[in-house]
């Protein structure tokens, strides 16, 4: 199933209707902001939603009940009350930054989603650059935080805003360096390229998703994400028993949403990002055109093209999902991290082994094009069992005191 580009698929409709191609390209421009804009707001409510939910559970209570079935548009009325506060500007404060700010958080998120495929043959616009894209996009989110910390004329707001920048820029690298290795291996910074290359093994192509032969990498990708969203244990620009609420210290209103919203597509961006770059993205367990082949499916036929595209939107968002649900989960069961800890994790540990990962990655490539085998690849899959048995095997058991005679 060939990929779609919706861009060049619409002004291709528009202008076999007699439309004029550059009025179609035109006409198309604004749609994928708002597909996106409303498509990430839907998905920040029922994500907010299911983490107040599985809170509760973990915590023995039951979280938003009231507002809707079960409580599932306690968001929306989140979002409404937001809405309707009075957005205050304190007096000292640079009114023209103070604005800016949460702008400049969150229109790179929505941006980054333009190269994500969401399912097979359905991604917004197919750039040979994706993966670039996304880096490049996502690294102005943190100049915004920086500004809206600076413009508050808030030494808490500053403090936090400054924290943000140096979170961003030591996790940013690693998680590069991580996806550069997938890049390697798949010889394409495109997104969808790198999921194509996750299915090249037929029935078996669950074995040939990027998680097996990229753990290292894989486990780099995920504390830098983590990291990136900037929520538990990784809050400190946020950080409340220190900062208030960091650079959001005086924000209200739609304002201080946006910070808000920000942090939950950027979540949703991340475990859309490790879906399509570790798990296979749109692909199944086991591929559908080999399995339509063996019960004699026309590949071609309307029926199996939305059968095949709707079966990878939702392996897509299922695999995202999970994502988020660890996120959610060590949220509530890890304890904050301090600032000094968490930029020696980024600096002293992930970027040194992030290196090392990129070069083994190089020297094993180099070997399976030389013996014209894709089996040298999984080699970092052993050393990482390897590794987990052995600090199994050297974990120290307690050891029962001997009782005295007098108890």
């Amino acid at each position: 199933m060939e990929t779609i580009d919706l861009g060049r698929a619409f002004a291709q409709s528009l202008s076999g209707l007699g439309v004029p191609a550059e009025l179609a390209r035109a006409l198309w421009l604004p749609l994928p902001m708002l597909v996106i804009l409303a498509t990430v707001a839907v998905g920040v409510i029922l994500v907010v939603w299911g983490e107040r939910k599985w809170a509760g559970y973990m915590q023995q209570r039951f979280g938003p009940t009231i507002v809707g079935l079960g409580g599932s548009i306690q968001g929306a009325a989140d979002g409404l009350k937001l809405l309707i506060k009075e957005d205050i500007i304190p007096n000292k404060a640079d009114p023209w930054l103070f604005t800016v700010g949460p702008a400049i958080v969150i229109i790179p998120v929505f941006f980054s989603y333009l190269v994500i495929p969401f399912g097979q043959g359905l991604v917004l616009s197919d750039i040979a650059i994706g993966i670039f894209f996304i880096i490049a996009v996502s690294s102005i989110s943190p100049i915004g935080a920086l500004m809206a910390g600076y413009a508050s004329n808030n030494k808490y707001a500053l403090l936090g805003g400054l924290r943000a920048a140096a979170q961003s820029l030591s996790y940013e690298i690693p998680l590069a360096l991580s996806v550069l290795a997938l890049v390697m291996m798949s010889n394409s910074l495109s997104t969808v390229d790198i999921v194509k290359q996750q299915e090249t093994l037929g029935l078996f192509s669950f074995f040939s998703w990027n998680v097996w032969r990229q753990p290292l990498g894989f486990v780099i990708f995920l504390i830098s994400a983590l990291a990136e969203t900037e929520r538990a244990p990784f809050d400190l620009p946020e950080a409340e028993s220190e900062l208030v609420a960091g650079h959001h210290t005086e924000y209200s209103g739609m304002k201080f949403a946006l910070f808000y919203l920000s942090e939950y597509a950027n979540l949703i961006l991340a475990s859309l990002m490790a879906s399509v770059l570790f798990l296979g993205g749109w692909s199944f367990i086991v591929p559908l055109e080999p399995l339509a082949g063996l019960f004699g499916i026309q590949t071609a036929s309307p029926v199996f093209q939305v059968v095949a595209a709707l079966v990878g939107i939702s392996v897509t968002i299922l695999k995202a999902t999970f994502f988020i649900f660890l996120a959610v989960l060590a949220r509530w069961t890890l304890p904050r991290v301090r600032i000094d800890q968490l930029l020696d994790l980024g600096w002293k540990f992930l970027l040194p082994v992030s290196l090392f990962n990129l070069l083994l990655t190089a020297a094993l490539m180099l070997l399976s094009n030389t013996i014209k085998t894709t089996l040298p690849l999984y080699v970092p899959l052993l050393i990482m069992a390897g590794l987990v048995f052995v600090a199994l095997t050297l974990q120290k058991k307690p050891v029962a005191k001997p009782k005295t005679a007098g108890a």
